[in-house]
């Protein structure tokens, strides 16, 4: 049974597909059978350009508790982000401490390499 659980924004930025790189228009969440993962029910994450063709696509499926655990960790990375570009444009945001669980990986540090 489909949940009609969708969630449609516009997007800046490139992703890849292959060897190829493209910009975005477009992200899509939504919450449904995956089509490609062996799981069950999954957040899919859509991004595309809806100007080129089908290829101009990158998707992952998730599990919820993936998608929690992403979130907050994107959560995380804008607060200090914000509190960066705040502190670099010299507006003295005041200093909030990001708080990570305990559980979870260390954040990325420029010794760690990022799959490409």
């Amino acid at each position: 049974m489909c949940t009609s659980i969708v969630e449609i924004v516009a997007a800046e930025g490139m992703a890849k597909h292959g060897d190829d790189w493209f910009p975005l228009t477009q992200a899509v969440v939504a919450y449904d059978h995956a089509r490609h993962a062996p799981l069950g029910d999954v957040i899919t994450l859509d991004f595309f350009n809806k100007h080129l063709d089908a290829s101009a696509r990158a998707g992952v499926e998730i599990t919820l508790e993936t998608a929690k655990e992403l979130r907050a960790a994107l959560d995380r990375a804008i607060a200090a982000a914000e509190f960066e570009e705040a502190e670099v444009r010299g507006k003295g945001a005041p200093h909030r401490p990001v708080r990570r669980p305990a559980a979870q990986v260390p954040l990325y540090s420029a010794e760690m390499s990022l799959p490409v």
